[in-house]
Order: structure tokens, then C-alpha cells, then sequence
């Protein structure tokens, strides 16, 4: 008799850290004489907050079990009436982020429950122009390969510098065809995610992304091409460059 063999489904859960407080946004209203800007994942584009973009995009992906939000204490319940104003559904959860981003993804990390090998995908809240082909892209790296990340292509040249009293001081043109510039998703399986965070933990190690965790505990984390429109809002003109592309895009 012939034995059938189900396949193995991996389940997508998604993390997105929106703790930040939006120094340089804050910074820059302040600096213009005006009151301090809103933490950005929760100023608007195209008529909606920041944040809301960002799930509506991973929502769209079947793949996708459940979305954690990581934010601040005294931001939850702000968050959670996004979720019931919208209508967001029963895949979304709000949990308590951390004094970082390490710290945040981390937090939720301990909420998730899910097999080793089912993927967890962390993006910055705050990247609200991401499409679900890219998303789609990364989940399909990380069944091949284990971890993946999003990055563009360096356009510019890019340099070395070594820093000096006087500022810095170039050492060495670096090739662009080596370099990518990080976007998020950046994600891998569970266990290879967990483990990458607990040594990190462990020896004291604050990285910049996951992806520089993942690197840390050996492990290879593949390239999925990104685009210019994944960019991160940062900066007050960003959210005009937002508008522009949502305008674009109707």
C-alpha cells in the first residue's frame, strides 16, 4: 500500500517593532519652531496612520497566521482602537515593546507561539510602501535558504572612511556590486530566529537588525531585491515622498 506524506505547511508570523518615538521627526519639528511631531508610525499618508499601511500589506498575504505589534506601554490601547477602527481582524496582536528594537522584536518573539520551522518576518512599522510580491519573495528565501533579508542595490559609490579629529578621511572605495542597503522584511525560521536573539542576549550584543544577529550566530542570511519605494520614514519630507507614491500608485 502506498504511503501518502502530507506536506509541511510553514506558518508566517510577522513582527513589527513601532516603539520609536521618532527622534530625528521630533528634532526636526522643533528645530522649525513648530510643536514635536507624533511618533511617525502614527502620522498620516493617504488619508490613514503610518502603521495602518504596513499591516494592510502583510494582511493582504495568505500566508501570513498573525501579526505582532510591539509598542509602547502607553501606546496599546491607542493601538489596539486602530485595530477595532479599521477592522483588522483577529490575526492582529499588540504587545509591549522594549527600550530598542532588539528589545521589541525580542518581547514579541516570547509571544509567539509557533513550530521551529514555521517563519517569523520582522519590518519596520515605519516602512508603510512595502508590496506583498516582495513579502512573497522573502517567505519563498527563507523556505530555500533559511533567512533572507530585503536590500537594494548600492547606486552610489560607496567609501570607507577612517574618523578623525578633523572628520573623516577615506581608506578604500568599496566595489557597489558588495554592497546592499538593508530593508525590512528580514526574517528566518523560528528556531534559527530564537536562537540568533538568546546568544545575542546571552554575550550582551546589541545589533543594528536581525539580519546582524543572524550573521553573528553563523548563519547565512540570503538577499531578496528591494526597491526605492521601501524606503523608511524618517525625516518630515518623507512623508511627502509617501504621498507621491500612493498618488502614484492609484
Amino acid at each position: 500500500m502506498a504511503i501518502l506524506y502530507t506536506p509541511v505547511v510553514m506558518r508566517v508570523f510577522v513582527i513589527l517593532p513601532a516603539a520609536g518615538i521618532g527622534t530625528r521627526m521630533a528634532a526636526s519639528g522643533a528645530a522649525s519652531g513648530g510643536a514635536p511631531a507624533a511618533p511617525k508610525q502614527f502620522l498620516t499618508i493617504g488619508g490613514a496612520p503610518v502603521l495602518l499601511h504596513s499591516l494592510r500589506a502583510f494582511l493582504a498575504v495568505p500566508r501570513v497566521k498573525a501579526i505582532y505589534i510591539a509598542v509602547r506601554k502607553q501606546e496599546i490601547d491607542r493601538v489596539q482602537a486602530h485595530v477595532e477602527e479599521y477592522g483588522l481582524g483577529a490575526k492582529i496582536h499588540v504587545v509591549e515593546g522594549g527600550d530598542n528594537r532588539q528589545h521589541s522584536v525580542s518581547n514579541a518573539l516570547a509571544s509567539i507561539i509557533c513550530a521551529s520551522d514555521d517563519i517569523v518576518l520582522v519590518h519596520d512599522a515605519v516602512r508603510p510602501l512595502i508590496d506583498t510580491a516582495t513579502i512573497e519573495r522573502t517567505i519563498d528565501a527563507i523556505v530555500k535558504h533559511g533567512a533572507a533579508i530585503v536590500g537594494l542595490p548600492a547606486v552610489d559609490t560607496i567609501k570607507q572612511v577612517e574618523r578623525t579629529a578633523d572628520g573623516a578621511i577615506v581608506t578604500a572605495t568599496i566595489p557597489r556590486e558588495l554592497i546592499v542597503q538593508a530593508q525590512t522584511p528580514q526574517g528566518a525560521r523560528y528556531d534559527l530566529l530564537k536562537r540568533a536573539f538568546s546568544e545575542a542576549e546571552a554575550d550582551e550584543f546589541a545589533g543594528t537588525d536581525e539580519a546582524s544577529l543572524l550573521e553573528r550566530a553563523g548563519i547565512a542570511v540570503a538577499v531578496v531585491a528591494g526597491s526605492a519605494r521601501n524606503f523608511k520614514i524618517t525625516q518630515p519630507g518623507d512623508i511627502e515622498l509617501a504621498e507621491f507614491y500612493l498618488a502614484a500608485a492609484k
